[in-house]
């Protein structure tokens, strides 16, 4: 095939079958590109060629810089410049920006005539751009230039333009491939801190002579910002502590691990639920936004003496059933932690007579809405806490659950849901 002659459609499906032949065992990118240019030098004659793309196009740290706008995906005979200085791909400027930006192709005779044009090879005198489509859109060009005056026709035109095609069509395939490939790593990754954060969470319920307890955490999504923990003080003091950071997903996670690993070095110092919260408050504000908040009910066991001794910061008060059927609700009217630097706070405590159970909840619990847009509320929890007291602990959370579920008709909830119930037998 001479170069620079009209293709016939004979031509140019010996063309696609040759590109398809090179890159249908792949999938890299670079590789179906380059192999493009190379068939490309076939049937036009360049001294410098690129296949450029939008940034934004193809989310790949190989192929573009942090600011950049034009990604150089592949290229031949370009001179190697710092990206600063290249105006083209920095900010998108040039014979390649214009083209991208009009969706105009352009045969350029003479670039020192041309405006547009800013200098990417001090060798370059004739241009000709095409831009590469894909769903409407022109997501980058294809570019050829030569060191001669008027190099290129319109038979180099629709050449080119065939080519440009063909990159379409490689780019989708390898973007989509790409794109497979890092929701396969996101989940991957996800996988690993979902992991990671039920190692945080008690593995099992602590076995205290005299007490039945169980907990469980259902976040939204794969992580979420929901904590409970049991820790053993010492042979006679259990710590108890279930928390909600403000919003969801990863953040909230991250938030929630530092929360714990303050709380957990905190306690061997001092289990004191007011010298406790007080230190959280001031070293959680020290690592977190000014706009996020913790709301933590951290309670102190001595299950010889059968009292419960707590501090609430701005948390869903725990429900406390009788023996005799009564409910107490277990709150102090302290803020969250976060919200005020120099915050002070109260602790009280409660007896935990035979027979008696206390529920702790975190809002995703509660705040859950059926089709009429009602709400579970702590009334409907009190219910099924009263109809469950003969149930164990781990019961008492099953019918939780269920009846949460029964109530919106899903499986889903909208918000972390978090349950501690602690039964004195």
């Amino acid at each position: 095939m001479q170069q620079g002659t009209e293709l016939s459609a004979e031509d140019k499906y010996q063309l696609l079958r040759d590109i398809s032949f090179k890159i249908k065992d792949t999938l890299d990118l670079n590789l179906i590109l380059n192999h493009l240019l190379d068939s490309l030098k076939s049937v036009i004659d360049y001294n410098a060629a690129g296949i450029f793309v939008l940034s934004k196009a193809i989310d790949h740290p190989d192929y573009h810089f942090p600011g950049q706008k034009i990604g150089g995906i592949a290229k031949r005979g370009y001179e190697s410049t710092p990206l600063e200085s290249d105006k083209m791909l920095s900010e998108g400027k040039g014979i390649i920006g214009y083209v991208i930006n009009t969706k105009e192709s352009l045969i350029i005779d003479d670039v020192r005539k041309d405006d547009r044009y800013v200098i990417g090879r001090k060798k370059t005198l004739s241009e000709l751009a095409v831009p590469i489509i894909m769903n409407d859109k022109a997501i980058g060009a294809l570019d050829v230039e030569s060191d001669k005056l008027s190099s290129f026709n319109q038979n180099h035109l629709e050449i080119l333009q065939f080519f440009a095609d063909a990159s379409a069509i490689s780019l989708e395939k390898a973007i989509l491939h790409n794109q497979i490939l890092e929701k396969k790593k996101l989940e991957e990754q996800m996988q690993i801190a979902k992991d990671v954060q039920s190692s945080l969470l008690p593995a099992q319920p602590p076995e205290i002579e005299g007490y039945d307890i169980a907990g469980v955490c259902i976040p939204t999504f794969e992580i979420g910002g929901d904590y409970y923990d049991y820790i053993k003080l010492d042979k006679n003091h259990l710590a108890i502590v279930i928390a909600d950071v403000s919003g969801d997903g990863i953040p909230a996670a991250l938030i929630m691990a530092s929360f714990r690993a303050i709380l957990r070095n905190q306690l061997k110092i001092d289990s004191d639920s007011t010298e406790v919260m007080t230190v959280l408050n001031k070293q959680i504000s020290e690592i977190v936004r000014k706009r996020d908040f913790i709301t933590a009910f951290y309670a102190k066991l001595n299950y010889e003496q059968h009292i419960l001794s707590y501090t609430n910061c701005g948390h869903n008060s725990p429900i406390l059933l009788k023996s005799d059927g009564k409910i107490e609700l277990l709150e102090t009217g302290d803020p969250a932690l976060n919200i005020l630097d120099a915050a002070s706070f109260n602790s009280n405590s409660v007896s935990i007579a035979p027979g008696d159970q206390i529920v702790f909840y975190t809002d995703g619990v509660i705040e859950i809405f059926n089709k009429n847009s009602e709400e579970f509320n702590v009334e409907r929890l009190q219910k099924v806490i009263v109809d469950s007291k003969d149930k164990s602990a781990s019961e008492i959370i099953n019918n939780i659950v269920e009846s949460t579920r029964n109530f919106s008709n899903t499986k889903l909830y909208r918000d972390d849901f978090t349950l501690v119930v602690i039964k004195r037998k």
